[in-house]
């Protein structure tokens, strides 16, 4: 499939044990890079500081090398990642493509039910219901007095200046298959997410935002991951692109879905890897189980 040693990267939360799901994704990423003759690298995705516990962390290293898996030293650290966060706002910032917003996520909830109605309703994007852009609108020095009073907000892009500001012809090459079957190169369409939070009070860079300069960082040339997030790939390349970042080959897989039909998710204990090591299961009988990769 690739004629180039590829980079990818596993890129777990230390908020649970890993499950079948995880094991998965790991094994994929481990698949390309050591077919391909590349590289396996590990992140830590550690910024959800309620939920990480120091034992989930050690117990991620303990369920990858019992897999068989080995990556290289240092592993990266998302909350040790804050400056490089805080250098990309501050370029999008300056470019002027970022506005405070005020609003809370029950307020744009309530705003998009109310909307449902009306001639022009609320539309839904990737993450959820789009912002209808209440705080777009605000004066600099509104909003400067509302940021130095201390008032809550976060830091969305303004999708619109974004899009002009980028290439028309955006794309990005798909190893794998999207959820409708893309593949090969693919157009890029960001404007479905509307002006997405890239910051919010408690974290310096969102999920989108820190996965882009995260790749970036690690020289990662090839993406792996659940077909769930196939479609941040085109808010990801549009930030990419706005930042002079390079753009890596994404290779979306299937997700292991439990009796219900539904992703796995850290509750489920019975379809742990610690669990299933425990009754008896090894890294082969793992891989059985799982689809190919």
């Amino acid at each position: 499939m690739f004629a180039d040693p590829q980079i990818t990267r596993f890129a777990p939360s230390p908020t649970g044990r890993l499950h079948l799901g995880h094991a998965y994704a790991a094994l994929v990423a481990w698949d390309v890079a050591r077919a391909s003759g590349g590289r396996f690298l590990l992140r830590i995705e550690d910024t959800d500081t309620a939920r990480v516990r120091p034992e989930f962390e050690q117990a991620i290293f303990d369920d990858l090398h019992w897999l068989g898996l080995s990556w290289e030293d240092p592993i990266m650290r998302q909350s040790e990642r804050g400056d490089a966060y805080k250098h990309a706002i501050a370029r999008l910032r300056a470019k002027g493509l970022l506005y405070p917003c005020f609003c809370s996520r029950k307020e744009v909830e309530a705003e998009f039910r109310a909307s449902i109605s009306a001639p022009h309703g609320g539309q839904m994007g990737p993450d959820g219901p789009l912002y209808p852009g209440t705080c777009k609108h605000l004066s600099s020095d509104e909003a400067e007095a509302r940021i130095n009073a201390g008032e809550a907000h976060a830091l969305r892009l303004h999708n619109n200046r974004a899009m002009a500001a980028a290439p028309g012809d955006m794309s990005f090459r798909e190893r794998g298959a999207g959820p409708s079957g893309e593949t090969g190169l693919v157009k890029a369409t960001p404007g479905a997410f509307g002006d997405a939070v890239l910051s919010r009070k408690g974290a310096v860079a969102s999920y989108h935002l820190a996965v882009v300069v995260d790749d970036a960082a690690q020289g990662i040339t090839c993406v792996t991951r659940g077909n769930d997030l196939f479609p941040s790939t085109h808010l990801h390349r549009l930030l990419q692109e706005l930042l002079g970042l390079p753009t890596p080959d994404y290779l979306h897989h299937e997700l292991i879905l439990d009796e219900e039909g539904k992703r796995l998710a850290k509750r489920h204990e019975a379809l742990s890897l610690e669990h299933l090591r425990d009754a008896g299961e090894t890294p082969e009988s793992i891989r059985e189980v799982l689809p190919q990769t």
